[in-house]
Parts: C-alpha cells; sequence; structure tokens
C-alpha cells in the first residue's frame, strides 16, 4: 500500500486526485490533506479517506477544521509551517497541487524526504527550476509531472535516447479566442475567457489558457524538466486536445501520446507509475474522432508565447518575474480592473522594468517573486487610474 499527502486537496487537481485514491483504497492510504481555507471540502475529504492529518494553510481556519473532525480520530494543524511540516511526513508519493508560490516550500520540503513528488502547479519549475532539480537530484527524488503535456512527454521520451531527441512539441488548445480578431480580443470579459472550450480547469488557468501564457509556462517547465535545449521546444495548436504533446526523434518516429481530455488520466499515470491503474475514463473512439488538425499558433495575437519564450532564453529570474507579474495580471483582469489584452502588455512592461539577478535560493526566488508582484500591481494601478 502506498502512503500519499495531497497538498492543495480541495482544488481541481486535488479533487480529481481523490476520485482516484477513493476507487482504489485498498492500494492507497492518505496520510495528510492539504487546503488553503476551503473547511468543508477539506473535512469531508479527510473523513472520506480516513486521513491521518488535514492541515489548513490559513490558520484562522484551523478552530473550524478542529470541530468539523471532532470525534474523528484525524489530527488537524494550521499555518504555514505545519503545510511544510506536513509535506515533510515522509509519504511514499505526494501530490504537489498548490496553486501559487505558496506552494514552493511545501514542495521542496517533500523532494527533501526523497519519495516521489508529483508537480501540478507551474511554480515550482518555472520561478524555482533549478533549486528544485538539484533537490531532487540531492536527496534521491522522483519527479513526475501531472500536466497532461508533461506527462505525455515523459511517457513518449526515452532517457537512453535524449541525444536522439529532434524536437519536442508542446500541443495545445488554442483556447476560446485562438480564432478572435485582435479588436475583438480587447473586449473579451472574465466570463468569456473561462469557458476553456475543452478542459474543465480553474479560473486563473483557464485565462491563461485563453492568453496562451500557460503554453508559455509549460515552455519553461519543459526546459526544467527535460534534458533538451529550450530551441528544441516547439509548440503546435491541436484543437481536439486529444494528442497532449509528442516527441519527435532524429530518425523520423514521431511518438505521441493520446487520451480523453481530463486530468484524471495523467494523474493516474503519476499514482501507480511505473505501473499503470484503471480510471473511469471510456477508451478513446477514434474513429468516431475522425480526425485531428494541427496549426502555428499566432504569436502576434497572442504575444505571451514570445515573453515566455523570451524569458526561458535569457533564464536567470526571468521565468519568475514572468510568471508572478503574469499572476498579478490574471487577478487584476478577473476582478474587472484591466482588459484582457493589457495582461501581456502588464507582464512586458515589469520584465522592462525589473531586472534582478539570478536567484540562487528560495528566499532569493520569493524575493524576486514579491518584487515582481509589487511592481506589476503598480501597473495595474496605472491602468485603473
Amino acid at each position: 500500500m502506498r502512503t500519499v499527502n495531497i497538498l492543495g486537496a480541495t482544488g481541481s487537481v486535488g479533487t480529481s486526485t481523490l476520485d482516484l485514491v477513493e476507487r482504489a483504497p485498498e492500494a492507497f492510504r492518505v496520510r495528510a490533506l492539504t487546503a488553503n481555507c476551503d473547511v468543508t471540502r477539506l473535512a469531508a475529504a479527510a473523513i472520506r479517506t480516513n486521513a491521518e492529518l488535514a492541515v489548513v494553510a490559513d490558520e484562522r481556519c484551523l478552530g473550524e477544521l478542529r470541530a468539523a473532525l471532532a470525534g474523528t480520530g484525524i489530527a488537524a494543524t494550521g499555518g504555514a509551517a505545519a503545510v511544510c511540516e506536513a509535506a515533510a511526513n515522509g509519504a511514499d508519493w505526494t501530490m504537489g497541487a498548490i496553486v501559487g508560490c505558496a506552494g514552493l516550500r511545501p514542495t521542496l520540503a517533500a523532494i527533501e524526504q526523497g519519495g516521489t513528488v508529483v508537480l501540478a502547479n507551474k511554480e515550482p519549475l518555472v520561478s524555482a527550476g533549478a533549486i528544485i532539480t538539484a533537490a531532487a537530484t540531492q536527496h534521491g527524488a522522483t519527479l513526475l509531472p501531472a500536466d497532461s503535456e508533461h506527462n505525455a512527454i515523459f511517457q513518449c521520451l526515452d532517457p537512453a535516447q535524449i541525444a536522439r531527441v529532434r524536437r519536442i512539441i508542446l500541443t495545445a488548445s488554442g483556447g476560446p479566442f485562438r480564432d478572435w480578431s485582435l479588436e475583438a480580443m480587447a473586449a473579451v470579459t472574465p466570463a468569456q475567457a473561462v469557458a476553456h472550450p475543452n478542459w474543465s480547469m480553474g479560473a486563473k488557468i483557464s485565462v491563461d489558457s485563453a492568453t496562451m501564457m500557460n503554453k508559455g509556462l509549460e515552455l519553461i517547465e519543459a526546459a526544467a524538466l527535460f534534458p533538451v535545449r529550450p530551441d528544441q521546444i516547439e509548440i503546435v495548436i491541436h484543437r481536439q486536445s486529444v494528442i497532449h504533446s509528442m516527441v519527435d526523434y532524429v530518425d523520423g518516429s514521431m511518438l505521441a501520446q493520446l487520451g480523453p481530455s481530463d486530468m484524471r488520466v495523467p494523474i493516474a499515470h503519476c499514482l501507480a507509475w511505473p505501473d499503470r491503474m484503471a480510471t473511469p475514463m471510456a477508451p478513446l473512439d477514434l474513429v468516431k474522432l475522425g480526425r485531428l488538425d494541427f496549426e502555428e499558433p499566432d504569436s502576434e495575437r497572442f504575444s505571451a508565447l514570445s515573453l515566455a519564450r523570451s524569458a526561458v532564453d535569457a533564464g536567470g529570474a526571468r521565468p519568475a518575474i514572468l510568471n508572478a507579474s503574469n499572476e498579478v495580471a490574471v487577478a487584476a483582469f478577473l476582478a474587472g480592473a484591466i482588459g484582457f489584452l493589457e495582461i501581456a502588455a502588464i507582464v512586458d512592461d515589469t520584465l522592462q522594468r525589473y531586472d534582478p539577478a539570478a536567484p540562487e535560493t528560495l528566499d532569493a526566488v520569493l524575493h524576486v517573486d514579491g518584487e515582481a508582484r509589487r511592481m506589476a500591481g503598480e501597473r495595474v494601478k496605472d491602468c485603473v487610474a
């Protein structure tokens, strides 16, 4: 039986992971579940899975959590330090699905235990890729990608044939505005931006898909996770979201991973790895599907891709600045403070105004993140004014 931690258990990825764990109670034992402040869902999940520990990052919610778990025998703690302690409890397998840079320290704490750590949030590899991968090597941890694209690459990439890889191809749905003009995109509302055509995701990730910043961040992640050069990674729009990514070898062979547009598929691969496990997903009906379409993304309408490409090429602090300023800009857009096209403009402005030295520690990464957020916030205020 594999022991499991789920960091960020009440979010989209966390609930998908819980669904799979609960379908195979003979295979998994839950040690710790964490959430920010959603006590109701956290307590319910802890009770259903008979978890050993439930943790709220917002310590103000601890009293409510303890009351919800009274008489169950499930321990309850609260605060950022408690989340890190839970991550460091020595579980065999940890899902890192805490949104934002709040997930950096818990993810690193899990890696330092040397088990299997599944990366579902982008910040560890985007903002602190060199630190995260070095820690995994030092402590003998196994990093597995839960993003459908990176999981597809992991499944198709032969570690013994890295020198024979010609290209890695990240596929993108293109989001809801892939056929819209710039003029139409300027008037996009938050409700339109979160209506993804293929995937069910949270609001922030859905907006990132709409700007295609998600694919830029995935480019940075892939460069950190896989031993290839950034210029070997290409992005292609694939509207059906059936092929999740591909690896092209020098002999002309191209390996692709196909599957339904459901995060439970890559999560299940990580949960059972190196084995496989059943999921409730119906098999693909290729005859019914009929066709697979591909096209190049338009870098003029989706300038976030160019910003991300420049950031990964420059390295250092640039990816962390890109990520932090994008989070601020997306939050402002969702709040109705700025327009859709201003998201990328604010990221670009922050990258132009802030160019610190490459961070070498997690504290340095968090400092860069904080400064980038502050500067992006200033630009948001200028837009509102």
